[in-house]
């Protein structure tokens, strides 16, 4: 009865948290930026490594950028690749390729932006992943939004690339209630939250809080231990841009164990967060999601507690489904959202083990053991 009313209790905090969450993307604007904007020089700055099957379309994407070709510089930083990366890269004249000497450090990543901005023009810097592809207005949408908000860091959406596959349609369904509680946070400046394939910051402001110094013997976090930085320096002077323009696509994990090596990536840099309120966040719905995994165990016992635990899976989903629904409509996903309720089992697993093993101190990625 005990762990009834205490599950009864998290149910109540979780379901208000959600609920937040859902009011506050509902209320960000849309944004749509003017044809003709402002001219501002961007840099667009990628790392790669070993991305010889995707570097070439984002490339072409970026070649198709309804914005003027004088007005932003592409640099691609090789970290060490073993494929043909580089000389794909080098096939696209205005495309800038600088290799990462730097061997033995711990944070590849951070070190590749870092290089990529010191060679940098641009007055915008604008970062991403090989594997991304943005859309042609994707440029001046940033840059009007920018001209429009004075930002000094913008967060912009990311949409996982879907096919029919069920490995794909649950890292799509996982991915657009990370973006949902992305925008909503970063609307209602309730925690910071991003994601690297679609961030944007002025260089200027990017020196002025010291870039990566303090954290760029972190593995992870070239996104949000960043975006913490500027929150702690610029807290007014953050933003999300919600427009359909600005949507960055990328590739999900190939098969469900490289997609939960990812996820015990992102938790392992929790407890380096400079921003409280997410840690307050993160123990809740870790505490909430265990418990069903407590209630499962204690089913061994009480075959009640079976009942039970499908009763609450039940309204865990009833709680999130408003939400998410209103997420996968701005990202055009509302054919994924029937499998919803089949994945919460799966979702609530994910989330107990990427969130034990993102803290025990080391995963590979890339073909690294990172610490």
């Amino acid at each position: 009865m005990v762990f009834l009313l205490f599950f009864l209790f998290l149910f109540i905090c979780y379901g208000s948290l959600i609920l937040y969450y859902w009011q506050g993307w509902s209320a960000i604007p849309i944004f749509k930026a003017d044809q003709n904007v402002a001219s501002i020089f961007i840099s667009i700055i990628v790392p790669a490594r070993n991305e010889e099957k995707s570097i070439a379309n984002l490339l072409e994407a970026l070649e198709r950028q309804d914005y003027p070709g004088t007005s932003f510089e592409i640099i691609v930083v090789d970290d060490h690749s073993s494929d043909s990366t580089p000389e794909i890269v080098k096939r696209y004249p205005h495309a800038r390729l600088l290799r990462l000497e730097d061997d033995h450090i711990n944070s590849y990543k951070k070190k590749a932006i870092e290089i990529g901005i010191a060679a940098a023009s641009g007055e915008l810097i604008i970062t991403t992943d090989a594997d991304c592809i943005p859309g042609p207005g994707w440029l001046r949408t940033i840059v009007g939004f920018k001209e429009k908000t004075g930002a000094l860091f913008i967060v912009a959406p990311v949409i996982l690339q879907c096919n029919s596959a069920l490995v794909q349609i649950f890292q799509a369904l996982d991915f657009l209630v990370l973006q949902g509680i992305t925008g909503a946070s970063v609307f209602r400046k309730f925690h910071s939250m991003c994601n690297g394939a679609n961030l944007s910051y002025e260089r200027k402001a990017f020196f002025e809080i010291g870039g990566f110094k303090g954290i760029d013997h972190i593995a992870s976090g070239d996104d949000m231990l960043l975006m913490h930085k500027f929150a702690a320096k610029y807290p007014n002077k953050i933003h999300y841009l919600k427009s359909e323009a600005a949507i960055v696509s990328t590739l999900p994990m190939p098969t469900l164990g490289l997609f939960f090596n990812q996820r015990i990536r992102w938790a392992s840099k929790a407890t380096y967060y400079t921003d409280k309120r997410i840690l307050w966040v993160l123990l809740l719905v870790y505490v909430f999601n265990f418990s069903f995994a407590v209630m499962l165990l204690a089913g061994f016992w009480n075959h009640f507690y079976w009942l039970y635990l499908l009763l609450a899976i039940l309204l865990k989903a009833l709680v999130e489904l408003p939400f998410v629904v209103a997420v996968a409509k701005f990202f055009s996903r509302q054919r994924i959202v029937r499998y919803f309720l089949f994945f919460q089992p799966l979702h609530i697993l994910y989330t107990i083990f990427a969130g034990f093993f993102g803290q025990l101190g080391s995963y590979e990625w890339k073909g690294r053991r990172v610490k």
